[in-house]
């Protein structure tokens, strides 16, 4: 098996994509922050002690997106052409879905994680008050389209 990250040596270096043309691609993250009633109630009350939870984490994420190549010492730096972050309160805490898309020579899973992990991170950021046992969890990409690769969507998931 050959790793791509790793030249003839073994040394970690960046894919060189110079010679590939870019195309559209997208990929879909979700994650999950899981936390108390409490929580919960001020979140759809609008109550919580930071101001509007959601709406910072929404940009949070989108901001996120276009931050990953900073972040991952690997990863290319490409043009975020769009990025898109949901989320939905549920009973035990918030569902999170980010959407990332380019026109690139590389993908955009790195950018969906990215966009997701900040978001929670943010939510997290703006409730640890409130509830210090909150949890991220489930973080993974659920589709992706483009590429040398085609499309995917994880079995189970709508992929959106």
């Amino acid at each position: 098996m050959s790793f791509p990250h790793l030249d003839a040596a073994g040394r970690a270096h960046m894919v060189d994509v110079t010679a590939k043309q870019p195309t559209v691609r997208t990929a879909t993250a979700r994650g999950f922050v899981r936390c108390s009633p409490q929580v919960i109630a001020a979140l759809v009350d609008g109550t919580a002690t930071k101001g509007d939870v959601l709406a910072v984490a929404r940009v949070a994420g989108i901001q996120g997106a276009k931050q990953a190549a900073s972040l991952l010492p690997l990863a290319h730096i490409i043009g975020v052409h769009r990025a898109a972050v949901e989320l939905e309160v549920q009973a035990e805490g918030v569902a999170i879905e980010a959407t990332v898309g380019t026109a690139d020579r590389t993908g955009v899973e790195m950018e969906a994680l990215t966009a997701v992990s900040v978001a929670a991170l943010t939510i997290v950021d703006m409730i640890k008050g409130m509830d210090r046992g909150t949890v991220i969890e489930d973080l993974r990409i659920v589709a992706k389209s483009g590429g040398r690769s085609g499309d995917w969507v994880r079995p189970g998931e709508d992929g959106r």
